[in-house]
């Protein structure tokens, strides 16, 4: 039998160390497809943008770890476009499933909109296609740089894991997406639970005062709400308890108000 086709791809561009570590949790499943952006484009969400010199160029690029190497491709585009490249132009057949990650730094609660780890997956999902967006909890200082020093060997563990189910299961209606969350502390033997998204602000952005705000350049930083949740159900109660978080998305974004209140208030 043909070995599934599974797409793997992320937000932090071609060279990341999380990357080629997806790639080798998911070599034994079937055959790779490996396509990233040329660039790093951390909270890059959906964008389709051409802009930043994006010109969809596409060029090979080997993707190795430790002692394992496949022939991968880099792309001029941002997460959701790299997909678009990937499936109409570098697959040969159709894709069975998307991987998108191991991402430096985890994606939780409000946040997932801006993140380009579930904008590539959401990207697939609009494509018909399952999709996994895995991140791995890390501290600030290692969002943009690939740090060779992370150990991505518990999630890939759970990559394989939650792979293998994808591809075994038909998903139920509504499930476009599972956004996987790691926390740092995590082994092959932690715990995990299926968890809603939480609706706090997990990064919350932070402009630095200036001094002439025309002039003078800003600084942006983020709050981070480590340890903190809603409810005891969230992505972000799992994380601070040092649990695996697996949240399902829907690309349905409607609000779960009865339709029928909302048309009274507006009339």
């Amino acid at each position: 039998m043909t070995k599934p086709l599974i797409l793997v791809t992320n937000d932090d561009g071609i060279a990341s160390p999380g990357l080629a570590a997806a790639a080798a949790a998911l070599d034994p499943l079937g055959e790779l497809l490996i396509a990233a952006p040329a660039s790093q484009q951390t909270s890059m969400g959906r964008s389709r943008t051409r802009v930043f010199n994006l010109d969809g160029a596409i060029r090979p690029h080997s993707v190795s770890y430790q002692g394992q190497a496949w022939d991968g491709f880099s792309v001029s585009a941002t997460p959701a476009l790299t997909v678009e490249h990937a499936i109409q132009e570098l697959a040969r057949r159709p894709i069975d499933l998307v991987v998108s990650g191991i991402n430096y730094g985890e994606n939780i609660g409000t946040c997932i909109t801006v993140s380009g780890t579930i904008g590539a997956a959401m990207e697939a999902a609009e494509r018909g296609l399952k999709a996994i967006a895995v991140s791995l909890e890390t501290d600030a200082a290692r969002w943009f740089e690939h740090d060779q020093s992370v150990d991505f060997g518990t999630a890939m563990h759970f990559v394989r894991l939650f792979a293998v189910r994808a591809l075994e299961n038909k998903w139920p209606l509504d499930v476009d997406v599972l956004k996987v969350e790691i926390p740092i502390s995590a082994t092959p033997k932690s715990g995990w639970m299926v968890t809603r998204q939480d609706k706090i602000s997990y990064y919350t952005p932070t402009l630095a005062k200036r001094e002439n705000i025309f002039a003078d350049p800003s600084n942006l930083e983020h709050l981070v709400a480590k340890g903190q949740y809603s409810q005891t159900d969230t992505d972000a109660y799992a994380m601070a308890k040092g649990l695996v978080s697996v949240t399902p998305l829907s690309l349905d974004h409607t609000s779960r108000v009865e339709l029928a209140e909302i048309q009274k208030l507006i009339g």
